[in-house]
C-alpha cells in the first residue's frame, strides 16, 4: 500500500513543492507526540498547543502563496482586459481569438491553483483525522471551530476561497463577452441562464463547488440523511453520475419517502380506538404501531441488497406490498380481526424502501446537486411525519359502501392504499432505471469536451485523490499493517463484519440514536392513550398535537444547521441536547401534582425538539467517524443506523403494550422509566468517550 504522504509528493506540481503542507513532517510529529506522552515526557495540553501552532504555520505558508498566485493571475487578467478594451475601438477577429485563448490559459493556471488548494485541504483533513485517531481526541472540531470565524485566521482563505471565486468570475465574464452572440450586446449578467460553452470554465466551476463544502443547513441535512457524499470524485465519475441521473426518478424516490412516513404516522391518533373496536385493550396500539417497525428490521436488509442490482423493481415491489398492507389494515374492521390488522401493518413494514431511496441519491444523483437531493430526503421525511397525523385528524367521518365501513379507523388504510396505487402508476410510467455502473463506465465522452478531457488528464488526474485513501492510510499506517487497497475499499459482507468495523465512538453514537428513537416513539405512540386517559382528548386534538410536533422538525434543522452549529462544537451540542432530552423525560413524569395539559405539552415539546437536535448532531458526527467501508455495499452505515432506530421503535411499542397490563394509570411512568435510564446511560457514555476533550 502506498502511503498518502508519498502520493502527495508524487502528485504535487513540481515548481510549487515548497508551498504544500508538510504532511510527512506532521505525521512524524504525531508519532513523536504519542511516544513521548506514553513515556510521560509530555502532557496533553502541551501537545495540543504545539500541534496547533505547527498547523497554523503550515496553513499560513499555503495561504501566503495562494494570495501571491492570485495576485499574479489578477495582473494577467488586467493586462488582457486592457487588450480587450483596445479591440472595442479596432475590432480584429484574429486578435479576439488570441485574446480568448489568453483567458483560457489563465483559466488553466487558475485550475491548477484550485487543485493546489484542494490537495492541501485534503492533507489538512487527513492529518487532523490521524491526530484524532491516535490520541482519541476530537481535536478537529476544536481546531476548525476556533479558526473558522476568527478575524486573523488563515483557515478561512483555504475553505471560503472568496478571492478565487472572484478570479473565476472575471475569466467567465470576459470569455462570455468575447463569445459570438449573433449581434447581441447583452452581457452574462443580463442573460444569466445562457450557457457558456467553455470547458475550462466548467472545470473551474466544478472545482469551486467541491471547495464550497461548509457548515450550512444543507450540509447538516445531508449528514442527517446519512447519505455519503464523496469528497473528491474523479471527472469520469461525475460524467457517469450525469448519465445515470433522471430528475423524475429522483422525484419518485422522494415521493416514496414522503408517502412512507405518512403511512407510518397516519395511524397513531386512531390506533387505540381501532384496537378497542376490535375487542382489544387500548394499549394494544403499541403492537399495532410497532408491527410496521418489526417488519422494517428485515425489509431494510433485503431492500439494501436489492438496490445493488436495481432501483425500479424494489420500488414497484414496495408499492404493491404497501397497497396490500393498507387494504388489509382497512378490512380488519369489518372482518373483526386483530390478526388481519397486525398482518396489514407488517406488510406495510415489509414495503419500506427507504434504503433504496438513500442508495439512489448516493449512487445516481450528480455531486453538484446531491447535497440538495439529500436535504430533500430529510425534508420529505419530516413533512410526511407532520402530514400523517394531520390527515388522520381530517378523516373524521362514518359511512358505509356495501359492506365496507369508512370511518376514522379504516379511512387511513383506504387513503394510503389509494395513494400507493396512484404512486405505482406514476412509477411505472415515469421511472427510468439507471444504467449499471459497469455499463456506465464505458460511456464515451462527448466530442465537444476534447479540450476539457486534455485538461483533466494534465491537471486533475495527478492531483485528485480518492476519499477511500483515507481508510487505506488509517488502516495501514496506524497499525503498521500492509493491507491491500482492495481490502480497505471492500464493503462489509455481513452485519457481523459491519459491526466489527465500528469504533467505540461509533457505538456510542448508535446507542444515542437508539435512545432518542426510543424516547420519541414512546411519546408519539402512547400519546393517544395517555391524552385520552388524563385529558379526554379527541382523535382530532391528538392529531393536531402530533402534527405540531412534526412541523417543528424543519425549523429546528434550519436553526441548528445554519446558526447554532456555527457557534458551538458538535460534542457540546450532543451533550447539551442529551441533557435536555433527559430533562424533558423527567418533567413528563406524573409524580405528585395532578397531571395537566401544560405539563404534558411543554415536557413533550421539550423532549421532542431536543431529540430532533440530538438526532441531527448525532448523525452529523456519525457520518464523519464511520469507516468508509460502511459508505457502500449492502451492510452500510445508513442500514446500521436504520436498524438501530427501528429496533428502538419496536422495543418502545412493545413496552407500551406490556405497560398496559399494569393499568392505564401507571402506563405513563412505566414507559418513561426505561427512556430515562437509557438517556442517563447515554450521557455517561458520551462523557466517558469524549472525556479527553473537556
Amino acid at each position: 500500500m502506498v502511503a498518502f504522504g508519498k502520493k502527495l509528493k508524487e502528485r504535487q506540481i513540481v515548481e510549487w513543492q515548497g508551498y504544500y503542507i508538510n504532511y510527512k513532517v506532521m505525521k512524524k510529529k504525531v508519532k513523536q507526540y504519542a511516544d513521548q506522552i506514553q513515556a510521560g515526557a509530555l502532557n496533553q495540553r502541551y501537545v495540543l498547543k504545539d500541534f496547533s501552532r505547527m498547523l497554523d504555520k503550515e496553513i499560513e505558508k499555503v495561504v501566503l502563496f495562494l494570495l501571491e498566485q492570485q495576485g499574479v493571475l489578477a495582473s494577467r487578467i488586467s493586462e488582457l482586459n486592457e487588450q480587450q478594451d483596445s479591440l472595442q475601438e479596432q475590432p480584429d477577429l484574429s486578435k479576439v481569438t488570441e485574446l480568448r485563448e489568453g483567458y483560457r490559459y489563465v483559466g488553466r493556471d487558475l485550475l491548477k491553483l484550485l487543485f493546489f488548494v484542494e490537495i492541501n485541504a485534503i492533507g489538512l483533513r487527513k492529518i487532523l483525522k490521524k491526530f484524532d485517531k491516535r490520541f482519541g481526541y476530537r481535536f478537529t472540531d476544536y481546531y476548525v471551530k476556533t479558526r473558522a470565524n476568527h478575524p486573523y485566521s488563515q483557515l478561512q482563505q483555504v475553505f471560503k476561497h472568496v478571492g478565487l471565486g472572484a478570479v473565476v468570475g472575471a475569466i467567465s465574464r470576459n470569455l462570455a463577452d468575447l463569445q459570438d452572440r449573433e449581434g447581441s450586446y447583452l452581457s452574462i449578467y443580463d442573460q444569466p441562464a445562457l450557457p457558456l460553452q467553455e470547458p475550462v470554465v466548467d472545470a473551474m466551476e466544478a472545482a469551486i463547488d467541491r471547495l464550497g463544502y461548509s457548515t450550512t443547513f444543507l450540509n447538516f441535512s445531508v449528514q442527517r440523511s446519512l447519505i455519503m457524499l464523496e469528497e473528491l470524485p474523479t471527472p469520469v465519475e461525475e460524467h457517469v453520475d450525469d448519465q445515470r441521473y433522471h430528475f423524475m426518478s429522483l422525484l419518485l424516490n422522494l415521493a416514496n419517502t414522503f408517502l412512507y412516513m405518512i403511512n407510518t404516522y397516519i395511524v397513531v391518533p386512531t390506533a387505540d380506538d381501532y384496537s378497542m373496536s376490535l375487542g382489544a385493550a387500548a394499549t394494544v396500539c403499541g403492537i399495532v404501531i410497532g408491527a410496521m417497525a418489526v417488519a422494517q428490521v428485515f425489509s431494510s436488509v433485503y431492500f439494501s441488497a436489492w438496490s445493488n442490482r436495481s432501483y425500479f423493481r424494489p420500488l414497484v415491489f414496495s408499492s404493491i406490498v404497501l397497497f396490500v398492507g393498507n387494504v388489509m389494515y382497512a378490512l380488519a374492521y369489518d372482518l373483526k380481526s386483530i390478526p388481519i390488522l397486525l398482518l396489514g401493518r407488517i406488510f406495510c413494514g415489509l414495503g419500506s424502501a427507504r434504503a433504496v431511496n438513500r442508495r439512489y441519491i448516493s449512487d445516481c444523483v450528480p455531486l453538484k446537486i446531491r447535497m440538495q437531493a439529500s436535504a430533500g430526503f430529510v425534508s420529505a421525511s419530516a413533512l410526511g411525519m407532520a402530514c400523517g397525523p394531520a390527515i388522520a385528524g381530517l378523516l373524521q367521518t362514518n359511512f358505509k359502501i356495501y359492506k365496507l365501513t369508512f370511518n376514522q379507523d379504516t379511512l387511513p388504510g383506504w387513503v394510503m392504499a389509494l395513494s400507493w396505487l396512484i404512486y405505482l402508476v406514476w412509477l411505472w410510467i415515469s421511472f427510468r432505471e439507471p444504467a449499471q455502473e459497469t455499463e456506465a463506465n464505458n460511456v464515451p465522452r462527448k466530442s465537444n469536451a476534447v479540450e476539457n478531457d486534455a485538461l483533466e488528464k494534465g491537471v486533475v488526474q495527478p492531483l485528485l485523490l480518492k476519499s477511500a485513501d483515507d481508510e487505506q492510510e488509517n488502516e495501514g499506517e496506524c497499525d503498521g499493517s500492509e493491507e491491500a487497497p482492495e481490502e480497505s475499499r471492500r464493503p462489509a459482507n455481513s452485519i457481523v463484519e459491519a459491526y466489527r468495523l465500528l469504533t467505540p465512538s461509533v457505538k456510542v453514537q448508535l446507542l444515542i440514536y437508539f435512545m432518542l428513537k426510543y424516547a420519541m416513539e414512546i411519546l408519539l405512540s402512547a400519546s393517544s392513550v395517555i391524552t385520552a386517559y388524563y385529558f379526554s382528548w379527541s382523535t382530532s386534538t391528538v392529531a393536531i398535537f402530533l402534527a405540531c410536533l412534526g412541523l417543528t422538525v424543519l425549523p429546528v434543522n434550519v436553526v441548528v444547521g445554519s446558526y447554532i452549529s456555527n457557534i458551538f462544537q458538535d460534542r457540546q451540542l450532543l451533550l447539551a441536547s442529551e441533557i435536555m432530552v433527559c430533562l424533558g423525560i423527567l418533567l413528563s413524569f406524573n409524580v405528585i401534582i395532578p397531571y395537566s395539559v401544560p405539563q404534558y405539552v411543554c415536557s413533550g415539546l421539550l423532549m421532542f425538539v431536543s431529540a430532533e437536535v440530538l438526532e441531527g448532531v448525532n448523525l452529523s458526527l456519525l457520518s464523519r467517524v464511520m469507516s468508509s467501508r460502511l459508505s457502500r455495499g449492502t451492510y452500510n452505515g445508513g442500514l446500521l443506523s436504520t436498524e438501530a432506530g427501528t429496533i428502538a421503535r419496536v422495543i418502545a411499542d412493545v413496552t407500551i403494550t406490556l405497560g398496559g397490563y399494569l393499568g392505564q394509570s401507571r402506563l405513563l411512568n412505566v414507559t418513561l422509566l426505561p427512556s430515562l435510564l437509557i438517556c442517563i446511560a447515554c450521557i455517561f457514555a458520551t462523557c466517558r468517550t469524549y472525556n479527553s476533550l473537556y
